[in-house]
């Protein structure tokens, strides 16, 4: 029904949500590119829902942060599986669907995490729903003390959960812990935050947070999406680098990233794990993994453990990228204090327009960031830097920035 009676006419409804969308500038597009194995991060362009190919670009914004997704030994590995299993699990991991791949991955990211146990999930967005709204639904009297910069499948998650949920700013532990102060020390609680956050690449203080909710006799999940292959001595993350993985109860992160397949996962204590795998809705009734997806995946966590100087070349490109913006006068969010490379337009149709002229003008890649993935007015581009971006991509990409922000009279100062 519609206000004043009568029935809702949805064609019109959803074409005039969409209107509305697109005249706000928040509406998607999506670049139909075709990546090069072997060749990243170069891939082929099509026009958009055509398959009349425009030519080859650069992409920059691709969350393969390590080029893992085309690496000779990843591709092997799920070529081997693919052969020796078939294509499909075959089932739920109840039923007919945990196979040798994956209890040798579970095994492995459990040993990687400094946990005693894993639980594969179908994307890393799926872990943190199911984990979350489990631990919500089954733990009485539960809180949940939220990061304000959590991603939405935290977020997701907590309202799934029915739980109490309580928000504090942005990695700032004193007001975690006035929150906390406010409930009895027995009452259940958890902290949920993120190790890098991947819109402004600032970091979390792990220490400090695992010590307030220590203090208030709380458990901590901690995402660590946007680094787990990145950071740390074996590439376990930022809780690794810290210091800090005992500390975490439930550590999640993602396949999908610098490990290059799909998939998400939890590491924490054999019981938590279990408690997880017995009740959690997200991971009984879904379909498993393909075994060529864990083999490959298995491949490249194995890999990336024995490879630290991945690692330090992907930092030092970073650290190049921001130095030759900075040096062009490119306005890169200051804040990030990690490889991810944030630079803000602050205008959502000047940013896609941005978007749309290094790639028409530069054959660049940069998908815009608009709202809601990030607050109306700090829209942005996203730039994420590779070991295989080299100094010629690096220059390519100042030059093509300085042109587009000559065009298109963007700022040079943040305001953010």
């Amino acid at each position: 029904m519609v206000e004043g009676g009568g029935t809702l006419d949805y064609k019109v409804y959803f074409a005039q949500s969409l209107e509305d969308l697109r005249k706000a500038g928040h509406y998607r597009t999506f670049a139909n590119i075709e990546r090069i194995a072997g060749a990243f991060p170069q891939a082929r362009h099509y026009r958009h829902d055509t398959t009349e190919e425009w030519g080859e670009v650069t992409v920059w914004c691709s969350n393969d942060y390590l080029g893992m997704g085309q690496h000779p030994v990843v591709i092997a590995a799920m070529v081997d599986a693919l052969k020796t299993c078939g294509s499909g699990a075959g089932g739920t991991r109840n039923i007919s669907g945990t196979t040798y791949q994956h209890v040798l991955l579970e095994r492995e990211l459990a040993a990687w995490c400094g946990k005693e146990a894993a639980l594969l999930f179908t994307s890393g967005y799926v872990a943190n729903m199911t984990t979350l709204s489990t631990l919500g639904c089954k733990i009485p009297g539960l809180v949940l003390f939220s990061d304000n910069a959590n991603h939405n499948s935290m977020i997701e998650g907590s309202r799934n959960s029915r739980s109490m949920r309580e928000i504090f700013h942005h990695n700032d532990p004193d007001h975690l812990d006035r929150l906390m102060a406010r409930y009895p020390k027995d009452q259940p609680k958890l902290v949920l935050f993120e190790s890098i956050y991947s819109m402004d690449g600032t970091i979390a203080p792990i220490a400090a947070l695992c010590e307030v909710a220590e203090r208030h006799g709380a458990m901590t999940f901690l995402d660590e999406v946007h680094a787990v292959g990145m950071y740390g001595e074996s590439g376990a993350g930022v809780a690794e680098r810290d210091g800090q993985l005992d500390r975490i109860t439930f550590y999640q992160a993602t396949l999908a990233k610098a490990i290059g397949v799909i998939g998400g996962f939890i590491a924490a204590s054999a019981q938590a794990v279990d408690f997880v795998r017995s009740f959690g809705n997200g991971f009984i009734f879904t379909t498993a993994l393909p075994p060529a997806v864990a083999a490959g995946a298995l491949a490249s966590v194995r890999y990336l453990q024995l490879h630290p100087e991945l690692r330090a070349r992907h930092q030092e490109r970073a650290a190049t990228c921001k130095r030759l913006l900075r040096e062009a006068q490119i306005p890169i969010m200051e804040t990030s204090t990690s490889h991810i490379v944030p630079v803000m337009v602050g205008d959502s149709v000047r940013c896609k327009q941005a978007s749309d002229d290094l790639l028409e003008r530069h054959r660049i890649y940069v998908q815009p960031i608009n709202y809601p993935t990030v607050p109306i007015g700090e829209e942005r581009l996203r730039l994420t830097p590779t070991p295989l971006h080299d100094d010629d991509a690096m220059e390519q990409l100042v030059m093509a920035l300085t042109d587009i922000w000559h065009r298109l009279g963007l700022r040079y100062k943040l305001d953010v």
